[in-house]
């Protein structure tokens, strides 16, 4: 098993202590990237040591590290390229930048080139359609990509280079990117910048400027309450619940006090004595009539559901006639 180097132990303690007591397995997340950033995946020994350090089973561990696709179970290139092939890059292109890596680079989907420097997967959504077709490295955008762009891109971070993203800090490698995941800054210089909108991300604010729309009610000068105005709400909303309970227990307790003659049950009618005197059996016509009826219902056959045989039932009605 691999033994993890004392800098990592050190920081998974301070991952731990962010999160109260008796709430520690909260901090597997960012203990995931961090086993990462020094292996360049999260490997066996990596579910082991973030089960012995949280005091959890591996099975837990493993149930998260493959729920989510930013943990990588094999080992990972120094550059993880995602191309987005999702309906609004690919209808702009994005499968053709994918096919077109994919036949450079000669690797399919998952997979490390041979020098080890990139991995190629496509990506279901990157969450940029305004700038597609776009492909990330190491979640870093770069907008409006085609084939041939795609593969400068790569030809340059094969040679040591790292283009700048079109949007965001500059470039770091996979490791450095888990790191920066588990929860610690990086202190390169150029590693933190600010980035501008872009005009496509705008254009909707835009044309709701220009058209008047807004949302109903909305108004931007409303304060957003703090954790104080909240508590203090919900105390006056339970005082108020309170003193709207009382009065509806005290006039329980009052109903109970007081018997409530209405609401005793009415002695049930008493039959009549014509209604307990035995009725007479059928004669005349009526009683030809009622034979009539018994007559023309007939006997169930052998293969009928009810599986009954017919000859008692004819015995039967013949009694009855």
């Amino acid at each position: 098993m691999m033994s993890f180097s004392q800098e990592t132990l050190d920081r998974a303690q301070e991952i731990i202590a962010r999160y109260p007591e008796g709430k520690e397995r909260s901090a597997l997340l960012p203990l995931l990237h961090l086993v990462q950033s020094e292996e360049g995946y999260v490997s066996p020994a990596g579910i082991a040591f973030c089960a012995d350090t949280l005091g959890i089973t591996r099975a837990q561990v493993s149930a998260v590290a493959t729920f989510y696709t930013m943990y990588k179970r094999k080992p990972t290139g120094e550059y993880l390229v995602s191309v987005c092939t999702n309906t609004m890059c690919n209808v702009l292109g994005g499968q053709q930048v994918y096919d077109t890596l994919s036949e450079y680079l000669g690797v399919g989907h998952d997979e490390t080139e041979e020098s080890g420097t990139i991995t190629l997967e496509h990506a279901e959504c990157l969450a940029a359609c305004d700038y597609g077709p776009v492909l990330t490295v190491n979640y870093d955008f770069y907008d409006n990509v085609d084939p041939d762009i795609a593969v400068s891109l790569v030809d340059r971070l094969k040679a040591g280079e790292r283009p700048q993203p079109s949007r965001g800090a500059r470039l770091c490698t996979f490791k450095e990117m888990s790191l920066q995941l588990a929860g610690f800054a990086d202190e390169r210089e150029g590693a933190v910048a600010d980035t501008a909108q872009g005009a496509a991300s705008l254009r909707g604010l835009r044309l709701a400027e220009q058209h008047g729309v807004s949302v109903a009610g909305f108004d931007p000068n409303t304060p957003i309450p703090t954790h104080a105005d909240r508590e203090a709400a919900k105390k006056a909303a339970d005082e108020k619940a309170a003193a709207e309970v009382k009065p509806a227990q005290a006039d329980a307790k009052t109903a109970q006090a007081k018997p409530d003659l209405e609401s005793k049950p009415a002695k049930e009618p008493q039959p009549t004595p014509e209604e307990l005197t035995p009725k007479a059996p059928p004669s005349g016509a009526s009683a030809e009539a009622e034979a009539a009826g018994v007559a023309a219902n007939e006997p169930a056959r052998d293969a009928s559901p009810s599986g009954q045989p017919s000859q008692p039932q004819a015995e039967n009605l013949k009694d009855a006639k």
